[in-house]
């Protein structure tokens, strides 16, 4: 994960994390690792518009969710790569909204 981290900053590409996947990561206190990472991304707020997309994709996927719903709406909406470990429940979210995402694994 550093390295691909390292090589997109080198790329001069901001990785970027919705805000619930911080929160699905962060347990208490701190985090020297996880900071560290952090600083060199873009934390997105989500809004309305990305909650209200992120439940129609559950709805349509019939899944529950939201926080892989959410990383699947924001990188069809920035044209993003998607890098997971476990990339069988965002495809089928993806696969949802026909949407040709590229998915890295780590």
């Amino acid at each position: 994960m550093w390295a691909l981290h390292d090589v997109a900053l080198s790329a001069g590409l901001v990785p970027i994390v919705p805000v619930v996947v911080l929160a699905q990561a962060w347990r208490g206190g701190p985090q020297a690792e996880l900071s560290r990472l952090l600083r060199g991304c873009l934390v997105e707020p989500d809004d309305e518009l990305t909650g209200r997309a992120a439940g129609q994709v559950c709805a349509t996927a019939q899944t529950s969710d939201v926080v892989d719903a959410i990383v699947i709406v924001t990188a069809v909406r920035r044209d993003a790569v998607v890098v997971t470990s476990d990339p069988d429940d965002l495809t089928r979210l993806a696969d949802t909204l026909s949407a040709k995402l590229q998915f890295h694994l780590v």
